[in-house]
């Protein structure tokens, strides 16, 4: 019986990361001898246990062979002849199919260092293409090791499978599961980057990947290119450190302009309304939270208008607080708000340009929570408490633009 670390944790080590998790592979053991040991039993699929003091994983070495479609569809064959190599071999990139033994030394028989020194993902074997959330990893990888690319015969696997259908068998919780982990990398962009060139992007997220290659108008745009606002937008996220449901957002907020007609072109009139409804049908099909879905609805149908925020009316100001809930959820509104100024500052030149819309909207709805509603309440009749609280928010909004908001229009 003997015992690796292998996988994240040998990879995070060599490229001088952190390493938060580790994964232990045994050969040489039956289930049998690891409970005698002391192991815990965890695995469903698989025989897996957690160390008695460490609680770390340790799984017997295995096999797996495809037995039916998707990436369930696999016989997985645990037993004391199972070699380190067999069970390295089903990994799905070389950098990930290093091991560790107790001594420290490695054992890479696939050449994940030679990979790792060029900075590229390379699959170790043809059994990457029998499970599509590889493709989905690959991609969300490239994330988080930006310096990395594809190797094109990697590339071209992952097309393959594609062509074949594979990623048709998806969950959707898996798949939400995979961009949202994407989302939160440093460099989300190259996720999307990565599933477009082997065109998976086209079937898992349809309403991104027509974003590409559809134009703004470029006094607005200097990126002009649709696609390529969004994925700045959502890399600035990233660089600010924001939160996942402004991520999703900012990743969604301009769904709509990849189903404006081409004759229109570049502009986008009515868009906004487009993308409520697109936003709403993908979080449906992948099963997004409810938190990063109603979020990116948000964003999507008003981020227009936190644009224009300086021009708007006080009712106007006060129909867009009360649609976005800021008077009973003011950290959505933050959350919000950071979406918008997302989207203002992904394009080239505005990462430093002044934008005071956020700034005015929280001053305002600070105006706007100055009245009394449990007093203009009891002034009202029943059937116009709403209108009463609406009108008398409008006129503490109106009066504080009128003689306290001239730093902020600025």
């Amino acid at each position: 019986m003997k015992t690796y670390i292998v996988g994240g944790a040998v990879r995070d080590r060599l490229l001088g990361l952190p390493v938060a998790d580790r994964d232990h592979v045994v050969v040489g053991a039956t289930p049998d001898d690891m409970i005698a040991l002391g192991y815990q039993p965890v695995g469903k699929d698989f025989p897996v246990f957690l160390h008695p003091q460490t609680h770390e994983e340790y799984a017997l070495a295995r096999t797996e062979r495809k037995s039916g479609h998707g990436y369930k569809g696999f016989t997985v064959y645990a037993a004391p002849e199972v070699t380190l190599e067999e069970d390295l071999r089903r990994r799905d990139l070389t950098i990930n199919a290093i091991a560790e033994d107790e001594s420290g030394a490695l054992i890479d028989p696939y050449g994940g260092q030679r990979d790792m020194a060029a900075r590229i993902f390379r699959h170790v074997s043809e059994a990457f293409a029998e499970d599509p959330v590889r493709i989905l990893r690959v991609a969300r990888f490239a994330a988080r090791f930006n310096d990395f690319v594809v190797a094109a015969d990697t590339n071209a696997l992952m097309r393959q499978m594609v062509d074949n259908g594979e990623v048709d068998a998806l969950v959707p919780e898996r798949v939400w599961q995979e961009l949202a982990r994407g989302l939160m990398e440093i460099q989300p962009s190259r996720m999307f980057q990565v599933l477009r060139d082997c065109g998976a992007l086209a079937r898992l997220f349809p309403e991104i990947d027509r974003l590409f290659g559809v134009p703004q108008p470029p006094v607005h745009h200097p990126e002009i290119d649709t696609g390529v606002h969004v994925m700045l937008v959502v890399d600035w996220a990233a660089r600010q450190g924001m939160s996942l449901p402004v991520r999703f957002a900012a990743l969604t907020h301009d769904l709509g302009k990849g189903v404006t007609p081409p004759a229109l072109w570049p502009a986008h009139h009515g868009h906004e309304a487009k993308s409520v409804d697109l936003v709403r049908a993908l979080s449906e099909r992948v099963r997004v939270p409810v938190d990063c879905r109603d979020l990116a609805v948000a964003v999507a149908r008003d981020h227009g208008n936190v644009h224009r925020a300086l021009e708007l009316r006080p009712g106007t100001i006060v129909e867009l607080l009360e649609r976005v809930d800021a008077f009973r959820r003011p950290e959505r509104f933050d959350a919000f708000l950071q979406a918008c100024e997302c989207d203002f500052r992904g394009r080239p030149g505005y990462e430093e340009k002044p934008f005071p819309a956020p700034g005015y909207l929280r001053q305002a709805l600070l105006a706007a929570q100055t009245i009394d509603a449990a007093e203009v309440a009891r002034n009202a009749k029943p059937a116009g408490i709403r209108e009463a609280i609406f009108q008398a928010r409008i006129q503490a909004v109106a009066a504080w633009r009128d003689h306290g908001a001239g730093v902020e229009r600025k």
